[in-house]
């Protein structure tokens, strides 16, 4: 400042001696009336005045003048950083159920929406006439079975023949395992629930001639089991684990869930260098649907006592060396700015992890940077 004011002072002394003059030749300038030299004449005053500006913009003018602006008190805080990727929501237990064995849908026992549980009897189809061959073979094998017991107790008294002991024997035990074979043949006539869950949709009607199709009979679908499935770059493989804490949000939903991961795939998919996991996710209220689709936030590193800084408060040099202001020598609601040269880390969140340059305690100066450089006072 003390430069300037002699500057100025000095220039005041050469207009007042040599003002005159230099009027003087100008105004006998234009009384020529030559245009190419009254030219030249403002071309060289408009140079003098350039560097004049250049001169002004290069001084320190902002040091003594004000700005307003606001601060924060950098603390230490548990830092996460996270690998935000989008996945699909499925279960496991998402099925369409299929009768194991053609014909006649004789009778249908659930409607949509219902719950059942696991082994429950869904309908059943026509057996074809098995259950009377059934009956046809208990009676054979009751019959053989009795026989087998008489002839047993005449051998156990030495009477009778070895080979009729074995021949009775021989007989009840194939009919026995006739019995079962027909009985595992007329099960398959049953529909069964193969786990508890709720009857999604049914695609037949009673009476209705089915078979395995692709469209099935009715789809069961469980909501207690639920997991997102989705790809990771490989660069994360040394990163996520099996237990790995994971924020799943649905936007449909407007809520998040806390999950964790579950599987990590062994195999890198070549095409687009990933691997795939899934993340168990909780389901209270059953609000969760398969194939919604959802935001994961996999924490892949975290620092407890880091110390962060938003991250539109980091600016740059024309180097790549990057900055924070921070307010110093602070009275009150006032103080200095100090431009501090920082090392930064991983940024999360709008925020950005500080390794070197600021420590807990300095107050940063977070809006107005834009008005400010070292040394500017602030008001905040």
């Amino acid at each position: 400042m003390k430069k300037i004011i002699l500057i100025f002072t000095a220039s005041i002394l050469l207009i007042s001696c040599g003002g005159n003059e230099n009027t003087a030749t100008t105004d006998a300038l234009i009384e020529t009336k030559n245009v190419a030299n009254i030219k030249a004449k403002r071309d060289l005053l408009q140079a003098e005045i350039s560097k004049i500006d250049a001169a002004l913009a290069t001084l320190d003018v902002k040091t003594d003048q004000e700005a307003l602006v606001s601060v924060l008190t950098v603390k230490d805080t548990v830092f996460n950083h996270y690998l935000e990727v989008q996945g699909n929501v499925n279960t496991k237990e998402n099925i369409l159920v299929q009768p194991e064995m053609p014909g006649t849908l004789v009778s249908l026992n659930v409607i949509a929406g219902q719950r059942v549980g696991k082994g429950q009897v869904l309908g059943r189809t026509d057996d074809g006439g098995m259950s009377q061959q059934l009956a046809s073979i208990e009676n054979q094998y009751a019959l053989a079975k009795t026989t087998f017991e008489r002839q047993k107790n005449l051998w156990d008294q030495k009477i009778g023949s070895e080979i009729q002991f074995l021949q009775a024997q021989t007989q009840m035990i194939g009919l026995q395992k006739s019995v079962l074979q027909m009985k595992a043949q007329l099960s398959k006539t049953l529909i069964k629930a193969p786990f508890t869950g709720v009857i999604d949709a049914v695609f037949v009607e009673r009476g209705q001639v089915v078979a395995p199709s692709p469209q099935g009979l009715m789809r069961i679908v469980n909501l207690s089991n639920m997991y997102v499935s989705t790809e990771v770059p490989e660069t994360y493989i040394g990163k996520l684990k099996v237990g790995s804490l994971v924020n799943v949000s649905l936007t449909s939903l407007g809520k998040t869930y806390q999950g964790r991961v579950r599987q990590v795939g062994n195999n890198i998919n070549p095409a687009n260098r990933s691997f795939g996991i899934e993340v168990s996710v909780p389901n209270p209220g059953n609000l969760l649907r398969p194939n919604q689709v959802a935001k994961l936030q996999i924490i892949d590193y975290t620092k407890k006592n880091a110390i962060v800084v938003p991250t539109n408060t980091i600016q740059s040099n024309g180097d790549g060396t990057k900055f924070v202001y921070i307010a110093n020598n602070v009275n009150g609601k006032t103080a200095v700015a100090k431009k501090v040269v920082v090392t930064t880390g991983q940024s999360s969140e709008n925020v950005t992890e500080i390794l070197s340059g600021v420590k807990t305690t300095d107050v940063i100066v977070t809006e107005g940077i834009n008005t400010i450089q070292e040394g500017t006072k602030l008001n905040f």
